[in-house]
């Protein structure tokens, strides 16, 4: 059997072609495997070439070290602050290429093992199989520092059952492997010590065929069910909470939950709530709730939108407030602009939903035949003179 590994100059991507299986692991164990400029080119090189190629039937995805991937490299949104559209490129190319992750044309399985946050989860959860062990920890954390749910979590989380997805989003908090397979956001959960020889089994399978894929997984996989304090046994409580119209309201409904009795877990996810940035909040909760009635196209596109006009700081610099006191400084101590959530402007937060000209949106190709369509360098901003 024909292996060809094929690495970046830093290894950062493994790739491994292996008959009909692509392997791909993303190898920056030190850095949790953040996704930077070079991963996400890599991956849509790969992705589209492998798609287009009738030899390549199955595609595994992992990460070496603790982490699958958590999530995107916030030192180089921060370290480009001061220069216009910095990270644009990189940011078009990483939603263009969720769109292709979730409508991909082959047999994909992520096998995830350890922490999957934020942008690195959108490489879990959409693909036709996901992995998760004990040791997986999944969170959607962006609202916190300023940011808002994207990599199409304004799409995943708004299909969640009840108004989990909105407690998910704002709140940030953590599920594990079982509460991740009970919750739909992963479909298969292995012990982790059966992880290694489940990717030799997949590899050894040499096939793309979903039934075989499947069976193969299922001899390693494990029936779980939640804990009897996972969140997911709070699900009344959620969707009473945080079915409320705005922030504001559902953070006095949490609090009067939080002073019935058995309640207590509710403490330390008010802190947090608390302790988050009122603008990000606000613009995250907008975005999951228009989600439920938006297309995967139209949350990549607007979520596009609402990274550009942050980082451009269009109506607040609390993302790079955020990133500052969570992995420069590290000091937990964000000073928010506004600082509280009766000081945000609703019109401001309609400001940064708005369309842009239809030539500056996310290019999501419309006709299959035209299905790797739109990428960035063909796109009016590889060719716009930026200030």
């Amino acid at each position: 059997m024909a292996q060809e590994v094929v690495n970046s100059s830093e290894e950062i991507v493994l790739r491994e072609e292996i008959d009909h299986v692509r392997l791909i692991t993303l190898n920056q164990p030190r850095q949790l495997n953040v996704i930077s400029r070079i991963v996400v080119s890599l991956l849509a090189e790969n992705l589209e070439k492998w798609e287009k190629d009738d030899s390549a039937e199955l595609i595994l995805i992992k990460g070496a070290g603790r982490a699958f991937s958590a999530g995107g490299d916030l030192r180089m949104f921060y370290d480009g602050r001061n220069k216009k559209d910095s990270c644009l490129e990189v940011v078009y190319r990483m939603y263009w290429l969720c769109y292709h992750i979730h409508t991909y044309k082959k047999t994909h399985v992520s096998l995830v093992h350890g922490i999957s946050m934020g942008g690195g989860a959108s490489l879990m959860v959409p693909m036709k199989f996901s992995v998760v062990t004990e040791k997986t920890v999944f969170a959607t954390p962006e609202a916190s520092i300023g940011f808002h749910t994207d990599c199409g979590f304004s799409y995943m989380h708004s299909r969640l059952p009840g108004h989990l997805g909105e407690f998910l989003a704002l709140t940030g908090a953590r599920l594990n492997g079982k509460e991740l397979v009970a919750a739909g956001l992963a479909t298969h959960f292995v012990p982790s010590e059966k992880l290694p020889e489940l990717e030799k089994r997949l590899i050894s399978l040499n096939s793309g065929n979903e039934n075989a894929v499947r069976s193969v997984i299922e001899e390693f996989s494990v029936e779980v069910q939640p804990d009897e304090d996972s969140v997911l046994k709070r699900q009344s409580i959620i969707d009473e909470c945080f079915s409320k119209q705005t922030v504001v309201e559902i953070i006095k409904s949490f609090e009067l939950e939080a002073s019935k009795e058995g309640n207590g877990w509710i403490g330390a996810v008010l802190k947090g709530l608390r302790r988050s940035s009122s603008t990000g909040l606000q613009i995250t909760l907008r975005s999951i709730r228009e989600g439920r009635k938006q297309s995967l196209a139209e949350c990549l596109k607007k979520e596009f939108r609402l990274t550009i006009n942050i980082l451009r700081s269009t109506i607040s610099g609390d993302v790079y407030e955020g990133i500052r006191a969570l992995t420069i400084d590290k000091d937990n101590a964000p000073k928010w602009d506004p600082p509280s959530l009766d000081k945000v402007d609703d019109k401001l937060i309609d400001q940064v939903f708005q369309p842009f000209q239809t030539h500056l949106e996310l290019q999501i190709p419309e006709k299959e035949e035209c299905r790797w369509d739109g990428k960035y360098e063909n796109s009016t901003y590889a060719t716009l003179k930026l200030d």
